[in-house]
């Protein structure tokens, strides 16, 4: 047993060694810091730049969307194990669209009945949707289901007097705007990727793991990915809200053996968009404003509800996972896709600033660990400290870092720069989401670092496993949460409306039906059913979506006031 007196001097060697692991860690939080500092600078002297000095065009309107003549557009939705979700968000797509002239793909596995079965359910409502069978038993990748859903777009293509000028990739959780494919059928031909802003349902202020997903992509799609565009004209996929040019998805076919998709990588979306680019195709994010309105409690909660219209880009809105091991399982594939496998697959290549933007990419490989060293040597100085102060410990040895010297300044620059990255975070927490989201996007700051850790933890030791083992890494799958029918605005159509949105008749079958229930006085789906227009099953489903729109729609009753 080591004798007493000798406890002292193993702390005070357990200190110095604190020392010099602190200042390691300090120097890279600073340049990690000044690298975050410099994308600031840049997305604000740009917006300044833009706003008082470049000339000024007139702003694109919701009208000039609507007065260009609709293209043929199709939606592409990957299915795996997405049973509890895919109708809804079906539904709400159909219901949602402005836009006529599209069909959806979805694709599914041979071995995952359930979501087979939803999806034929939906497909005998609405007949602009195919489900697209991937021949083999799943969880392949992402890549793969949707190679096979291209193959069937091209197939489609041949079957159509116009192909598909447009092809659009979302996901099962996915709540789109009225105007999405409006606002791409604007764009394209001219452009060939366009990529829109996505951002995370509103959650509430308890959700914390939730909360981080807000905080990051409010940040992250409204500064982030604008400075990529301004300095490298290369915009990455981020997996939902991006559509791709006939030219560019048949250029990518032709030089991939008919799969545009890299089934190598479990980020295919980030992939896709950096072959694009180096391809020469012009790629665009797209920031095109549209008046929001919310309904949120006040005061955390506690307060009244109020409803908040705001201007905001066009953006893809969805649930991300509220516990800690979905957020950092799905957040491990991101940064094994993007950071790992992109490093082998891509490596360096590009221009200067592309190589710039590779290494904010996979930074986080290792700067996630530095954070988590952070708090660690804070919690040890913390306890050394008071323990001085209480008389528990008073054995140093001198130190080689004086706190008057440069290891002072170099702590006064990281709390600065600390700050103001809270601020940055704050800022664009606020726009979105209120004030209340941006007070709590500090604390949720330390939250998301251990999350990060734990995904380039996973994601390292995955890819390790991978080389030595040769194994194949496959989807990790993050089950979703959609909001239910009752949580979405929704909004009572006539029958002839909702079938038309369903594709199952068209303006010229129901102008002719409702031009003979004038005449005869009969109901317009006896008149549909007498014209063959459809069949008895597909009535009774219309009208029983209508009796349940109408039903969550309706408001609750009110309380009966107290008696004086």
């Amino acid at each position: 047993m080591m004798p007493s007196h000798y406890v002292p001097y193993l702390l005070a060697d357990y200190y110095h060694w604190l020392e010099i692991a602190g200042v390691v860690v300090a120097v890279v939080i600073l340049l990690s810091s000044l690298d975050d500092l410099f994308v600031d600078a840049w997305f604000w002297i740009r917006k300044a730049y833009r706003r008082f000095i470049m000339r000024r065009y007139p702003p694109l309107t919701s009208q000039a969307l609507r007065a260009v003549p609709e293209q043929p557009l199709a939606i592409m939705v990957p299915a795996w194990l997405e049973y509890d979700v895919i109708a809804l968000m079906l539904e709400s797509m159909v219901n949602t669209l402005e836009y006529k002239n599209y069909m959806i793909f979805v694709g599914t596995y041979q071995n995952d009945d359930r979501t087979r079965n939803e999806v034929e359910r939906m497909r005998r409502r609405y007949r602009q949707l195919i489900r697209v069978e991937v021949p083999h038993d799943g969880p392949t990748c992402k890549a793969d289901c949707l190679n096979w859903i291209i193959q069937a777009i091209f197939q489609q293509n041949e079957r159509q007097s116009a192909p598909f000028a447009g092809v659009i990739l979302h996901d099962s959780e996915d709540l789109l705007h009225p105007l999405e494919l409006k606002y791409y059928n604007y764009l394209l031909p001219r452009v060939d990727f366009i990529q829109l802003p996505v951002a995370s349902i509103e959650r509430h202020w308890y959700e914390l793991v939730a909360g981080t997903y807000m905080d990051e992509f409010a940040e992250w799609h409204t500064k982030d990915l604008v400075v990529r565009e301004s300095m490298s004209r290369m915009v990455p996929s981020a997996g939902v809200g991006t559509c791709f040019s006939r030219r560019a998805m048949e250029y990518l076919a032709s030089q991939t053996n008919n799969q545009p998709f890299n089934t190598d990588t479990l980020t295919e979306d980030y992939d896709i968009g950096a072959r694009l680019s180096r391809m020469g195709m012009k790629q665009i994010f797209g920031r095109f404003p549209v008046e929001r309105t919310s309904r949120r409690k006040s005061w955390f909660g506690l307060g009244p509800q109020k409803e908040v219209t705001q201007m905001l880009p066009l953006d893809i809105r969805e649930y991300f996972p509220n516990t800690f091991k979905t957020a950092y399982r799905q957040k491990a594939r991101w940064t094994l896709g993007i950071g790992l496998q992109g490093w082998t697959q891509v490596g360096w290549k590009g221009s200067l600033a592309t190589k710039y933007l590779l290494f904010r990419d996979r930074k986080g490989l290792v700067t996630s660990f530095i954070a988590i060293a952070g708090y660690f040597l804070l919690l040890n100085f913390l306890a050394f400290w008071f323990a001085d102060r209480m008389g528990w410990w008073q054995t140093y040895f001198p130190s080689e870092f004086s706190p008057r010297g440069w290891v002072g300044t170099l702590i006064v620059l990281n709390g600065i720069a600390l700050l103001l990255r809270t601020l940055q975070r704050a800022i664009f927490v606020n726009r979105l989401y209120g004030w209340e989201h941006a007070l709590l996007s500090a604390p949720r700051m330390v939250i998301g670092n251990f999350i990060n850790a734990m995904a380039a933890a996973r994601a390292w030791k995955l890819f390790i496993a991978h080389l030595i083992t040769g194994k194949r890494l496959a989807w990790d799958k993050t089950m979703h949460d959609f909001p239910s029918a009752d949580q979405l605005v929704q909004q009572r159509q006539s029958l002839g409306e909702l079938l038309m949105s369903w594709k199952v008749i068209d303006e010229a079958q129901l102008a002719i039906a409702l031009n003979r229930q004038q005449q005869v006085g009969l109901k317009l789906g006896e008149i549909l059913l007498q014209h063959d227009y459809l069949d008895e099953s597909t009535l009774e489903e219309a009208i029983s979506y209508q009796r349940y729109v109408e039903e969550v729609s309706r408001p609750a009753p009110l309380m009966p006031e107290p008696s004086q």
